[in-house]
């Protein structure tokens, strides 16, 4: 007699496959000694061959301890750079090798700002005030510089207050490019420095 239940013959197939999966599934924990090592790692140590799984114990990571800067001098000119013009003998210092080096003279109420001339650029100079400003802070005014012809440009700063902390920028806006594009040198700044 033929069987014409078709549900009846997938019920015996999803039997059969759980049968098969609990088998594999007790089979797999069957594997496994009396001291939780595997069958296959025992027998493999045995017969002198590598284990497959490799522990390393590894140690935990310190915390982190908190460190606190040191208060530091601005560092002392190091490095020098030439005027763009050869005939000029005199080594300028300077701090960082992009910028124009600059040197300062403090005067009474003032700053005399000397530096190379570079490409024959215009330039213009400010002095910045380095107290704390409490909301907006004041634009700096910047003093107009027309090209030096000699080997160094030199300009005074008047109008300061004796004794507080200014810093000196320079700006050179047509210096030009070098032939990969680059920018000639076009600005510079001075250390902290105070009028007399």
């Amino acid at each position: 007699m033929r069987d014409t239940d078709p549900g009846g013959l997938m019920r015996h197939t999803r039997i059969a496959l759980a049968l098969a999966a609990a088998s594999l599934t007790l089979g797999g924990c069957a594997a496994l000694g009396a001291g939780g090592d595997k069958a296959g790692e025992s027998s493999a140590a045995a017969g002198g061959g590598k284990q497959w799984i490799l522990f390393d114990q590894g140690s935990p990571t310190p915390s982190p301890a908190a460190t606190v800067g040191k208060p530091a001098a601005t560092p002392q000119v190091s490095l020098s750079a030439a005027s763009p013009d050869p005939s000029c003998t005199k080594v300028w210092p300077r701090t960082e090798p992009v910028m124009i080096p600059v040197e300062v003279t403090p005067g009474s109420g003032s700053l005399t700002v000397e530096w190379p001339t570079q490409y024959r650029s215009n330039y213009r100079v400010t002095a910045v005030l380095q107290g704390v400003v409490v909301g907006r802070q004041p634009e700096p005014v910047w003093q107009a510089v027309p090209a030096g012809t000699g080997c160094t440009v030199r300009t005074t700063i008047s109008g300061l207050t004796s004794g507080a902390p200014y810093i000196v920028w320079l700006d050179a806006p047509n210096t030009g490019r070098e032939r990969d594009g680059t920018r000639h040198l076009y600005s510079g700044r001075s250390g902290v420095v105070y009028p007399r």
